[in-house]
């Protein structure tokens, strides 16, 4: 999967924090530790933005990538839609973290429907009228605007870290061109965490199972409400194994911490 086959003007564009898609308002779980006093200086910052990269912002690319992968392909159910969601909502044991994800998927999902208009992105909104979590609208996007698999891992990786780094600038009036700096020492860490979303793909193929349906699973030959009759069984073959699994439970503390805390600057 090499991401410089993708539109890089695009991934400026999701990547772009003055996208209206709502990310501005979620801390990533730095106001609840500014709160509790785990985060106090460009120190402590630098290394939640490092632990954060490495574990949820790993499984986010992920999910971003595996949706880049599964919106580009073509007569996608919405079935397919709905696991891989499942795969996201699996991945975040925290209540407050699934309902941040969600908000921020649908305000993102809305808007790029408007930017980059594709039958993947309609498909997902009928197949998940709640609203995806945010990687999985995130990597249909990028998909949508043209960008690879490895492009749309990359955008999920740096908003991870981004949108707390925003935040502690804000609520530590911490000096933003260090606060500038310490996201430029993360480049090499974003690019890795990129490679190794993609790499969690490759076991992962896209193929159109035999008439008979040999190998599938019953349930899935069942189209969904909306599903066009007669409409091509695509089927993913050993389905997601490879994506990383959760790993990042003193966020899960966070956020649940930080929706518990009346006095808040951020949603989440």
């Amino acid at each position: 999967m090499d991401g410089t086959r993708g539109d890089p003007a695009a991934l400026l564009l999701l990547a772009d924090s003055r996208l209206p898609a709502g990310g501005h308002a979620h801390s990533g779980g730095v106001e609840e530790a500014v709160r509790l006093g785990t985060v106090t200086d460009v120190d402590d910052l630098a290394r939640f933005l490092r632990g954060r990269l490495a574990t949820a912002g790993l499984v986010t690319a992920a999910l971003s990538a595996a949706a880049c992968e599964l919106a580009a392909a073509e007569d996608v159910r919405r079935r397919l839609w709905r696991r891989l969601d499942d795969e996201a909502d699996a991945r975040t044991a925290s209540p407050a973290q699934r309902e941040a994800a969600r908000t921020q998927g649908r305000l993102l999902l809305r808007t790029a429907r408007r930017l980059w208009p594709s039958a993947a992105l309609d498909t997902l909104a009928r197949a998940i009228p709640e609203g995806p979590h945010h990687p999985i609208a995130l990597g249909a996007a990028a998909a949508s605007a043209g960008c690879e698999p490895q492009q749309a891992a990359l955008a999920a990786a740096y908003t991870s870290v981004t949108g707390p780094a925003t935040a502690a600038v804000r609520l530590l009036g911490l000096d933003p061109v260090t606060v500038h700096r310490l996201l430029a020492d993360l480049a090499p860490a974003l690019n890795d965490a990129a490679h190794a979303a993609c790499a969690s793909l490759m076991d992962t193929v896209l193929t159109e199972p035999d008439p008979a349906g040999a190998g599938t699973p019953p349930d899935d030959s069942d189209p969904l409400p909306g599903d066009a009759p007669g409409s091509a069984r695509t089927e993913w073959r050993g389905g997601w194994a490879g994506l990383p699994g959760h790993s990042a439970p003193a966020l899960d503390l966070l956020a649940e911490g930080h929706l518990a805390n009346p006095m808040k600057l951020f949603v989440s």
